[in-house]
């Protein structure tokens, strides 16, 4: 007789293969044959009506609750009118909960049988448990347009801001969604493309005048060129997506890894956990875990969501959206380390000593179910002293030790001394009209730097273990800065009263003392900006350079395939080396690592995500500018403290200390004296009496002008290092060189034409 499985052995085969989950599936995968079933099936009933597990149509579902997205399919309403929907993947212990849909103004409108992808939020109603927000219909990816919206007779047309589309879009009255003649829209198709006439759209979102801040992101999206359309045939890919389960995986769900993210995070793609070595040739060491979403697993070579992934490069991120790499069934959910949920993961286990360097790791794929999602801030009270419900329970077991680990690796980081920059980074938060309610500086807490550590070791440990196996990849490379940046450097640092010795191999450490130091000085963010200006940009090859900044010798980005195709090919490398995944035939590559086309590519791959980095770094900086210029376009006149940022042949550009906004001092707006530019100084200087505005000089300023269509602010100087400006000795509004130089021009002339009447 075949033994029969317990019933946690059979809860837990059900939570990792959810998509094997018939009685058939559960009999083959124990080897249950013949009369033995009867007794798998009285199991199955008996965990059913403890309520243990729910069947539908032939399936078990375990218990686990939805996460934040899920596929739901739409009820018929109520006698109320009101929307119910099924939740597809529901793997939770008990009834199925009740999901409400709350539909927008905007959104399509939804019927029986409708399969939706939906955002869920908990809400503890008397007759539903989650309310449900459309993301979009399931198979319906209608053409999305950007516009401005000119009326007619019989609704309207949509004339697109992206000059590459050229065709017009025609809206009936009945598609107009009450949008005004000269206003910004966002549409998406309404019906096929007909041969004749103009395509037709319904409007789905009104975003006012093109210069409001609502419209400021789109309109960056678009004249960058990033993609925000998914095609058909990735978005069906995605649908078609179902969760892996633990086939070919270790099991880590036991294992108390834990997200901690920024509080408004949507997505979840690494987890972490450490506890103090037990192996005894390590005193005082520690093991360090860092898992990773497996996006490898579901976007497989050559398919259309690994060719859009590919196109789009990375993520591009804005203050009030997100155009994500990957669509949201994969970004929002399947590739989402949710609490709770069993998600398939590549990790890697890290041996430090006691002194924070890594004397081991190992990878393995896995299935993970995280412990808890936490934010940094909470994280960081708690081991403050005031933990909350959330993080008290995993204060001992969980957290400190975690800190013990980061603890450790801060010795090896200032044994390492990478670059250490004091670059404050700036937030703006928006209110619900997307205007502009506050410009702040993002709180630098220990546990931002415990998780960037963690990264940045994990990342090591795939070069490392790509090179050893020597495995093709994709490196993070960034150079050493450039001689003549370097030169220019030291000028500033000597001209401030500091030191930056030459005749030796740069390194990082020589930068880091000149940094401290000018610490505290009136020179701090002078040499700040200086040392950062004199860096190269970092970038992506599959030859190995280094990574200057770090101070590390292989480098390579594996911690991010869900916003970074860079790491998702680091991923298909670790799984083609370790021999992980399927295989088409004997001796293939595995379908889901890094297949001969990639390999041969990978040069023109570097090449290509490295500019759509730069592209969305442009469009994300550009945002930034327009917003900030609305946000004090209504404090024109009025008066700021900054520093000089750059120097160039037109002007001084200025950063504002209460915003960080860069805004541009115009060489006409400098006086009555002519300025005298000099490029490798990085100064402006006055002919008449020599006053000079450098980089890094404190400085007063009055906003003359905002501009939010452009992002630009004119800024007129006042003081220099709290002294008013010297005035020239020409009139105003012109040099007495420039005049002296005009008028040697046209006594020349008029020789000339002396000369030509006397032949």
């Amino acid at each position: 007789m075949t033994r029969i499985p317990s019933r946690a052995e059979i809860l837990d085969w059900i939570s990792a293969n959810p998509t094997q989950s018939s009685k058939r599936d559960i009999a083959k995968a124990f080897g249950i044959k013949g009369a033995d079933r009867i007794d798998l099936k009285r199991v199955l009933k008996e965990l059913q009506a403890e309520g243990h597990l729910e069947r539908r149509k032939r399936a078990y579902r375990d218990p686990d609750r939805l996460p934040p997205v899920s596929v739901l399919q739409v009820k018929a309403p109520d006698s109320d009118g009101d929307l119910f929907a099924r939740p597809l993947e529901w793997h939770g212990e008990g009834v199925e909960p009740i999901v409400l849909v709350v539909p927008r103004a905007s959104d399509p409108a939804l019927g029986e049988g409708d399969r939706i992808l939906a955002r869920l939020t908990v809400v503890t109603a008397a007759d539903h448990n989650y309310e449900a927000r459309l993301i979009r219909r399931i198979g319906s990816n209608p053409k999305r347009i950007l516009g401005v919206f000119r009326k007619g007779s019989e609704g309207g047309r949509i004339l697109p801001i992206d000059k590459a589309q050229g065709t017009e879009w025609k809206v009936p009255e009945d598609n107009r969604f009450g949008a005004k003649d000269g206003e910004l829209v966002e549409a998406e198709q309404a019906g096929p493309k007909h041969r004749m006439g103009l395509p037709r759209a319904r409007i789905v979102a009104r975003l006012g005048d093109p210069t409001a801040p609502r419209a400021v992101s789109l309109i960056a999206i678009h004249q960058h060129g990033i993609p925000d359309q998914f095609p058909d045939d990735a978005i069906a890919e995605a649908d078609a997506s179902k969760p892996q389960g633990l086939k070919g995986r270790e099991d880590l769900r036991d294992l108390p890894l834990i997200t901690i993210d920024p509080s408004d995070a949507r997505d979840h793609d690494d987890a972490c956990f450490a506890q103090a070595d037990d192996d005894p040739k390590n005193p005082g060491g520690h093991v360090v875990w860092v898992a990773i979403a497996d996006v490898a697993a579901y976007v497989r070579p050559g398919s259309a969501l690994d060719r859009e992934a590919r196109r789009r490069g990375n993520s591009s991120y804005f203050p009030d959206r997100v155009v994500p790499m990957l669509p949201d069934r994969l970004s929002g959910d399947l590739c989402s380390l949710h609490e709770g949920v069993p998600r398939a993961c590549i990790a890697v286990r890290m041996q430090l000593d006691k002194n924070g360097r890594k004397i081991g790791h190992r990878f393995l794929r896995g299935l993970m179910r995280s412990a808890a999602s936490l934010h940094y801030a909470e994280v960081q009270a708690a081991i403050d002293g005031t933990p909350n419900d959330r993080t008290g329970p995993l204060l001992d077991g969980v957290l400190k030790p975690l800190y013990a680990a980061y603890g450790a690796l801060t010795r090896a980081r200032d044994d390492r001394q990478p670059l250490d920059l004091d670059l404050p980074e700036r937030r703006i938060e928006l209110g619900e009209d997307g205007t502009v309610t506050s410009v702040n500086f993002r709180e630098r807490l220990d546990a931002h730097r415990l998780i960037e550590e963690f990264m940045i070791l994990a990342n090591v440990a795939a070069a490392e273990t790509l090179i050893a196996k020597r495995s093709p990849l994709l490196f993070r490379v960034h150079e050493e800065p450039a001689p003549e940046k370097l030169e220019s450097l030291r000028e500033i640092a000597q001209a401030a009263g500091f030191n930056l010795a030459k005749g030796q191999v740069l390194q990082t450490r020589h930068l880091n003392a000149l940094l401290r130091a000018a610490q505290g000085s009136e020179n701090d963010e002078l040499i700040n900006m200086s040392t950062l200006r004199s860096m190269t940009q970092a970038y992506y090859s599959p030859e190995n350079f280094g990574h200057f900044g770090l101070a590390l010798q292989h480098y390579a980005h594996f911690t991010s395939p869900i916003r970074r195709y860079a790491d998702l090919i680091v991923h298909r490398a670790l799984i083609s080396a370790h021999g992980w995944g399927t295989t088409s035939g004997k001796g293939a590559a595995s379908a889901d690592g890094l297949s001969p086309a990639e390999i041969d590519g990978l040069e023109k791959t570097a090449v290509h995500i490295s500019d759509t980095e730069r592209r969305s770094m442009m469009a994300e900086r550009d945002t930034t500018d327009r917003y900030l210029a609305a946000y004090l376009a209504e404090r024109v006149g009025n008066e700021f403290t900054g520093r000089i940022s750059g120097i160039a042949r037109f002007g001084a550009f200025v950063k504002l200390d209460e915003t960080g906004a860069d805004g541009l001092i115009p060489i006409r707006s400098l006086g009555r004296e002519y300025f005298h530019f000099d490029r490798e100084a990085g100064t402006l200087m006055g002919a008449d009496t020599g006053f000079t505005i450098a980089i890094g000089m404190r400085v007063t300023v009055r906003l003359a002008q905002a501009t939010p269509v452009t992002g630009g602010l004119e800024l007129e100087l006042l003081a220099v290092e709290d002294n008013p400006l010297p005035r020239g000795r020409g009139p105003a509004g012109r040099s007495p060189r420039r005049k002296a130089a005009r008028g040697k021009r046209k006594a020349d002339k008029t020789r000339r034409k002396v000369a030509r009447k006397r032949r």
